[in-house]
């Protein structure tokens, strides 16, 4: 089930459904004091922080540019999509490289990311939808919310993360 819709039933209320969907395994990372949770099926590759050429006219959250093995890959700081303040990056810094679908096929994105944590296997009991904060607007990003070993994981929807906009901003490069 396409990972959009399976957000979609989570937010209207069917969640028994959404959340036994989204059970499986994520890789967790930190972002502050916040802890999330990417599908790893979405996961290409983590590298650490590399050269990053800067790209004009670019929202303020991306970074730039790497070349991967040949590859020019987009680049996004999640603290600044997130509207965190920015970080000096350190040893920890991590680039989450995800592949989501873009309008001509897939896609490789690079997130960076304060640090990687581990691998979760997460069941649908650990999992509940997400909190109606507001507008559906400010949740969109956000698949469920994962309770593990005493605290809370946000788990990301990656292609909403992403989005469309920076995929064809990229693409008609």
């Amino acid at each position: 089930m396409e990972a959009g819709k399976v957000a979609a039933e989570a937010r209207l209320g069917d969640s028994e459904l959404g959340v036994r969907e989204l059970a499986g395994k994520y890789l967790t990372f930190s972002l502050g004091s916040e802890e999330y949770g990417v599908g790893i099926l979405k996961v290409r590759e983590i590298i650490g922080v590399m050269e990053i050429t800067a790209v004009p006219h670019t929202p303020h959250y991306i970074k730039g540019v790497i070349n991967l093995r040949g590859r020019v890959i987009p680049v996004m700081d999640l603290r600044l999509k997130f509207g965190m303040p920015g970080k000096e990056y350190d040893e920890r810094t991590c680039v989450i490289v995800v592949e989501v679908q873009g309008r001509s096929g897939p896609v490789q994105v690079g997130m960076v990311v304060d640090s990687v944590s581990e691998v979760a296997n997460i069941t649908a009991g650990e999992i509940e939808p997400p909190p109606a904060l507001g507008s559906s607007r400010e949740t969109e990003n956000i698949l469920g919310m994962a309770k593990l070993k005493g605290s809370v994981k946000i788990l990301l929807d990656v292609d909403r993360v992403v989005g469309d906009g920076l995929l064809q901003h990229f693409q008609e490069m």
